[in-house]
């Protein structure tokens, strides 16, 4: 990996309002357009020129190259400095597939991406945990700990020098390592992946989820991505936060950028994802208290968010998204949190005859016989909610007595200085009620608009309680109908097994509005040296002057394949598929219009032997996936071969639990029944080993790509 000479060291001394803010970068449209105007593996150069350091040519790792950026963020002051701006820097490494130690891309494999040829380069955007410490990739002496630069692997503290062989491992575990705050891989092609994001709760000191996000999708729009995908393993107050997004949402929370479903584990589709989403958020509460006696703490934790919402809260997606903007409001303040309502409560009084079927005196009825109840127990004592509610009960609605429960506050005995206080209890959560004098009141209760919810750490012990009650298939709740709650268990479950979301950013057609002063054309290969049953790469777009000729088409065309792809390094464009009798010197202007597809005919020539293992991203193994849940191909959940026809299958669809190890023999069911002497072509046995045999592990998931914090 090749470091920057020019050290950053005083940057806090250098003036750093010329910096770019790392909350609004790039930060007009002109700064976007002004790289936008070709596709990927020229933008991305245009983009490393403009704005990043250039790197100092090095022989130690030609194969690495690393770019930076420094940004300031935003207004927000250095801790440890705060007379200075905090800033951060991005890091950009070039990397050369070809010598690199992982050829093939796992992330392409499991989205769908297998059958693309491997890409000259990838381009990893990492912003490290400590990457407000712009002083360069550093790593520790073997011999005294010192920290060593990678411009000088020689220790200054006993002038020991580290191998090149241990600083090439160390730089290659960096661009595996998980604990990075952003780290973003994409091809030459234009085609990449959002590996791992974390935000405060992931150790980030200044940069919530969302604010690294936001950089991430600006950025892909300034070099012109094509497509990115994510496999969303995120996690929010240890809970599958995909899971508990999509009930809310309806999407995962990338969704919130345009990520869209990608591929789905199990051969699940968009409609069967889609379906799942609607079926758990649209569970009515009532089905979780219908034939229930006697009542838990779990129908109490729900009777108390419905009490306590000015809304009615009657289904699962209802009770989750009011209590995650409960959660939300208590993260943006440290005073009690204000009820959750459109309007404030005593404003609500003047307008009972429009907003609720009950009057003034209704409710001034229930709350006084409230009130008594409270006057009837001992002084001081707390009255639960729940308790006070049945007291009355007979007086009124189910709503209406909530009404009057929430307005309770701050109400007077007649006659008497006693008013009503109310408390969210510390340990059971439960809201509770007393009478108290209003001299014990005055400076010690809170005012009397304001409602005392429970804490945030009540709140996401409710949450996590919630979820697993409601939420998680392995420990969700019984039903009243078995066949309502077997329903809801493999809906979530099938949200949990879609992982994989993608988002398209732009087609090459978007290309034309951008410089009208060019010709840009989406070309497609077919490869006349090659099997009928090859699968041909993406489209290229190509951008060509406005008099550009049939000639200067087949040589951009060979330019951009050769510059994209290690298989067509020595590709050459004989003829266009439609133009073939057309003179090379025709302009294209006549032929055809900015923004069409256009097919080219070639031959990739050169020693097509030693070229081959470069031909998909999935590698030269070419196993056969015939699950019994449909599945065709790797989808990066655990599989093993059966051992007759060397066909995979997924071990959870074999009735072998993901924690469970693999038999030392295993058959297949189709096997089992009907003997074939056929077999397919298997993995090596040195691909993966789990108990004893082969198998396929998820790679991919172990790994926990991306995880989201706040």
């Amino acid at each position: 990996m090749v470091e920057n000479g020019r050290s950053l060291k005083r940057i806090k001394k250098r003036v750093t309002a010329d910096l770019n803010d790392f909350l609004t970068f790039p930060v007009t449209a002109d700064d976007i357009t002004g790289c936008i105007n070709g596709p990927f593996r020229d933008n991305i150069q245009k983009f490393l020129s403009k704005y990043a350091r250039q790197p100092t040519p090095s022989s130690l790792f030609p194969h690495l190259l690393v770019w930076q950026i420094v940004f300031r963020v935003g207004d927000v002051m250095d801790g440890q400095d705060s007379s200075y701006p905090a800033i951060l820097a991005l890091d950009i490494v070039e990397e050369d597939v070809s010598r690199s130690e992982s050829v093939y891309c796992d992330q392409c494999r499991v989205i769908g991406w297998s059958g693309h040829p491997v890409c000259r380069k990838r381009y990893h955007f990492i912003i490290r945990r400590d990457g407000f410490n712009t002083d360069g990739y550093q790593n520790k002496c073997n011999n005294c700990g010192e920290s060593l630069n990678l411009t000088d692997p020689r220790c200054k503290s006993c002038n020991s020098a580290a191998s090149v062989n241990d600083l090439e491992e160390w730089l290659q575990q960096q661009l595996e390592a998980t604990s990075h705050l952003l780290h973003g891989v994409v091809h030459s092609n234009g085609y990449g992946h959002l590996l791992r994001l974390n935000g405060r709760e992931g150790g980030s000191k200044f940069l919530s989820g969302k604010d690294i996000m936001n950089f991430w999708d600006r950025l892909c729009k300034a070099v012109a991505v094509r497509k990115v995908s994510v496999m969303d393993v995120s996690k929010k107050y240890g809970l599958e936060y995909r899971l508990l997004h999509a009930v809310t949402n309806g999407d995962p929370w990338y969704g919130n950028w345009g990520y869209e479903f990608g591929a789905g584990s199990f051969a699940l589709t968009l409609d069967a994802y889609r379906r799942a989403v609607d079926t758990l958020s649209k569970t009515p509460l009532i089905n979780f208290s219908l034939g229930r006696k006697p009542r838990t703490h779990f129908h109490d934790i729900i009777s108390f968010y419905q009490s306590l919402s000015e809304q009615k809260l009657l289904t699962v997606k209802d009770l989750f998204c009011f209590l995650m903007r409960l959660i939300h409001r208590s993260l943006e303040t440290s005073s009690p949190v204000v009820s959750v309502s459109t309007p404030k409560k005593h404003e609500v009084i003047s307008h009972t005859s429009v907003l609720y079927p009950w009057t003034r005196d209704d409710v001034e009825r229930v709350q006084g016989a409230m009130v008594k109840v409270l006057r009837a127990v001992q002084k001081s004592n707390w009255v639960q909610w729940r308790l006070l509610k049945g007291a009355v009960c007979k007086l009124a609605s189910p709503e209406l007595l909530n009404y009057c429960l929430k307005d309770l506050e701050g109400k007077t005995l007649a006659g008497e200085r006693m008013v009503v206080h109310s408390r969210c209890n510390p340990d059971s959560g439960a809201m509770e009620y007393s009478l108290a004098t209003a001299s014990t009141i005055s400076g010690v209760f809170p005012a009397r608009n304001v409602t005392t919810c429970p804490s945030k750490e009540h709140l996401i012990r409710d949450l996590k309680s919630l979820y697993d009650s409601l939420l998680n298939p392995s420990t969700m709740v019984n039903y009243s109908l078995k066949s309502a709650r077997e329903l809801t268990v493999t809906s979530a479950e099938k949200l949990l097994d879609c992982k994989q979301f993608v988002k398209d950013y732009k087609s090459s057609n978007e290309y034309v509005d951008i410089n009208p002063f060019a010709i840009h054309l989406s070309c497609s290969v077919k490869l006349t040296d090659q099997p009928e049953n090859y699968t041909a790469p993406p489209a290229e777009p190509i951008v060509l002057p406005l008099n550009a000729t049939i000639a200067d088409l087949k040589t951009e065309t060979s330019k951009a394949f050769q510059e994209v792809y290690l298989l067509f390094k020595r590709f050459q464009a004989v003829e266009i598929t439609d133009f073939k009798n057309v003179k090379d010197s025709t302009p294209i202007k006549i032929m055809v219009r900015s923004g069409a597809s256009i097919r080219v005919e070639g031959k990739i020539g050169g020693n097509q032997g030693l070229l081959q293992q470069f031909r998909m991203e999935r590698g030269l193994d070419n196993w056969i996936v015939n699950c019994v849940c449909g599945a065709k191909d790797d989808d990066g959940e655990r599989m093993l071969a059966c051992d007759k026809c060397s066909i995979w299958q997924h071990t959870r669809c074999c009735g072998i639990y993901d924690f469970d190890p693999v038999p030392e023999r295993f058959v297949c069911s189709r096997c089992r029944i009907k003997p074939s002497n056929k077999k397919g072509p298997s993995l090596p046995v040195s691909h993966y080993r789990t108990g004893g045999r082969t198998c396929k592990d998820n790679a991919v998931s172990v790994r926990e790509f991306c995880r989201v914090a706040s």
